[in-house]
């Protein structure tokens, strides 16, 4: 920039300045006077502060519904947070467009700075755009899951205000109405909700409605127990304590249990995601770092080898980066985003042509195949269709073919542009160029690609053809020493060109890359399933809470607990479901049915006393020794917690580290090594020939 032109621009901004000052004290000066004093005054109390955060997010809100791929992102993001916020389209709206502000914040410097890094390297730029797309959002999922977990954490004071205020009113419905007032809390607009279904004509069908959009169990339980407690009036306990308020409190020691799992699981993967991360955006810097200091890994760096390890990091994250978060589940309630009924996969399978090709993956139903997927779609708690999985799974697969094609195409591009550009020494050297060095090398580089272009796709040159060549250019002259030199480098070099191309074993390669990527849906299921398999002795406890509750009130018959069960269920559902259903037409029948499917020994247990309560003896005496052992089972909980949280950090931390130790040791020593005594080597051969 020269000096005029700056001299200029802070004249002009001075100027700029000094009028803005003058139109300030001018406005300041008329708004003194009393008919705007007056004005002022009027509007006070009236106009809302033109700073307000959320009148901003409101804004923003109406800014994103209008953007295209903005506006369906949004939709997704406020499904989830309708039902935090029920019935609150305000707070909805404003949360919605706080979070996916945020989201934006982050999004924006992370690809400016990537851009930035890797402008010289386009597809490893375009793979960590397309990454961190990913990253943002899960990192906005983060953000809900966190009011997710305040509302849980909120829940406490609410149950402990409801434990005060039914002492004072001794009523259910009066409790929670007084305990609901406070407008500050999320809670507080369950509670409402929860008021209304109480006093509504028709509590029992409004209370099925809540259980589908509550946000937690808990809240369902609470809710549960209290229409019960309405329905069938309250009773004391043996201790003669008030068993609607032991029941609240055992729903409290739940959610206590709960969050100090919840806080654990945090803790203990608080930094594994970004290690899992950073390997990626450590590419280029480590790549730029190695070749300014260690020439001879120019050619690793720059070659073709060194972008399939760059590849390769790159998918190892992603799969670090997926299974780290799936292990970092801390358990709470997952709502149910997809409440598009009609998403892309049902329209390709609308197509009469298309349908015609997924219905030859799909196995034919009542084969071993197709019982087989449809069991792991349970155990696995998918929500996807058969059809829909394997879309997506052949999807997968055919994109994987296409771009493992134009990556393998891309390897030859930088394999054969590599030959072209390397400045070309006529010894081998080890250390750093110096600027005269680097200039001659860069010629010769420049005259080789002179017979590079002239000769390339001639498979059965010779290197006395390339002499002949040689002789006729303008660079060399009959007789020189350096032809028969340069002509079996120009050789060498004009090999690595013409053998460049698609080769047949790349082109399996994809097929097999191509097979892989149709089987991944398929082991992230099972994945998801070992996961859940994992959470099993907590649900298992969780069933014993809900039978403590439901034993000593009166009407209460296995028929009920089987109910409240299967609501409660995440990895039992499907078994419990089936018995729920078969109950009418045996109840004894039914109860052996769902024990020979279950394998877990405390949930086996659990199944045979609902089976003597069913003919034999009262629910409240099969079940006598859950609450006589309730302090044992409590500690169990805990240590079983303990044990679930350390056997996921051990699995976390060595699939989270994965890629940080394949950046330094496959990324940069292993190169460091090989290609230094390779060159080492060849140095020392020259030198003693």
């Amino acid at each position: 920039m020269s000096t005029d032109l700056l001299k200029y621009i802070i004249i002009g901004t001075g100027v700029l300045f000094a009028l803005i000052i003058g139109v300030y004290i001018i406005l300041m000066k008329k708004m003194g006077k009393s008919t705007y004093r007056q004005m002022r005054k009027l509007q006070e109390g009236t106009k809302a502060d033109s700073f307000s955060s959320d009148i901003l997010y409101q804004k923003l809100y109406l800014t994103y519904i209008k953007t295209p791929f903005v506006k369906r992102y949004l939709y997704k993001l406020r499904r989830r947070l309708e039902i935090l916020n029920i019935d609150d389209e305000y707070i909805t709206r404003r949360d919605s467009a706080k979070i996916l502000t945020m989201g934006l914040m982050i999004l924006i410097p992370v690809v400016t700075i990537t851009i930035i890094i890797t402008h010289a390297n386009t597809l490893l730029m375009c793979i960590l755009l397309i990454f961190e797309l990913f990253i943002v959002d899960t990192a906005i999922d983060g953000m809900v899951d966190k009011i997710d977990n305040n509302l849980l954490k909120e829940q406490i004071d609410f149950f402990a205000e409801i434990r005060h205020a039914y002492h004072e009113f001794n009523m259910v419905e009066e409790a929670i109405y007084q305990v609901s007032l406070d407008d500050e809390k999320n809670v507080s607009k369950q509670g409402e909700k929860i008021y209304e279904i109480l006093s509504s004509d028709d509590p029992e069908t409004e209370l099925e409605k809540y259980y589908d959009i509550a946000p937690n169990s808990y809240l369902k339980e609470f809710a549960g127990i209290s229409y019960l407690t309405q329905e069938f009036g309250d009773r004391k306990d043996s201790d003669g304590s008030s068993l609607y308020l032991k029941n609240i409190n055992n729903i409290t020691q739940e959610m206590q249990i709960e969050i100090l799992k919840r806080d654990k699981l945090n803790y203990t993967f608080q930094s594994l995601s970004l290690i899992a991360i950073a390997p990626v955006l450590l590419l280029e810097p480590l790549k730029n770092w190695a070749t300014s200091n260690f020439t001879f890994t120019t050619s690793f760096y720059n070659g073709k080898l060194g972008m399939i390890v760059q590849i390769l990091i790159v998918l190892l994250t992603v799969v670090s980066y997926i299974m780290t978060r799936k292990l970092k589940d801390n358990g709470g309630v997952q709502v149910e985003l997809s409440t598009n009924n009609h998403p892309w996969q049902e329209k390709v399978y609308n197509n009469p042509m298309l349908k015609k090709i997924i219905n030859s993956f799909i196995p034919k139903k009542g084969t071993k195949d197709y019982k087989k997927m449809q069991k792991l779609l349970k155990e696995s708690a998918s929500k996807s269709k058969m059809e829909w999985v394997y879309i997506n799974r052949i999807c997968l697969a055919v994109l994987t073919f296409v771009v493992s094609i134009i990556l393998f195409s891309q390897l030859h591009r930088i394999a054969i542009n590599y030959v072209y550009t390397e400045p070309t020494t006529e010894t081998a050297v080890m250390g750093t160029l110096s600027e005269k060095n680097q200039r001659k090398a860069e010629e010769l580089t420049e005259q080789d690609n002179y017979f590079l272009d002239r000769l390339k796709g001639k498979l059965n040159i010779t290197q006395a053809q390339i002499e002949k060549e040689m002789v006729k250019s303008k660079y060399y002259e009959e007789g020189d020493e350096k032809i028969p030199t340069d002509a079996e480098r120009i050789l060498n070099k004009l090999k690595i060109v013409n053998s460049e191309g698609m080769k047949w074993f790349e082109e399996l390669f994809a097929i097999v890359f191509a097979l892989i990527a149709y089987m991944a849906p398929v082991w992230m299921m099972i994945f998801q399933k070992k996961m859940r398999q994992m959470d099993m002795e907590s649900e298992v406890m969780q069933f014993q809470t809900i039978i403590v509750m439901l034993m000593k009130i009166e009407r209460v018959n296995v028929e009920m607990i089987l109910e409240w069960l299967e609501r409660y269920a995440n990895i039992f559902k499907e078994p419990i479901a089936r018995c729920v259903n078969d109950y009418e037409s045996g109840a004894w029948e039914a109860l052996e049915e769902l024990k020979n499917s279950v394998t877990h020994p405390d949930m086996i247990r659990i199944v045979e006393s609902l089976q003597a309560a069913v003919e034999k003896i009262p629910i409240r005496e099969a079940f006598d020794e859950l609450d006589a052992d309730r302090d044992y089972h409590k500690e169990k909980r805990k240590d079983a917690n303990d044990v679930l949280i350390s056997r996921k950090g051990l699995i976390g931390k060595g699939v989270g580290f994965a890629p940080m130790v394949c950046l330094f040791v496959g990324y940069l020593i292993i190169p460091l090594v090989v290609v230094g005594l390779t060159s080492m080597t060849g140095a020392f051969s020259q030198l003693s020939g």
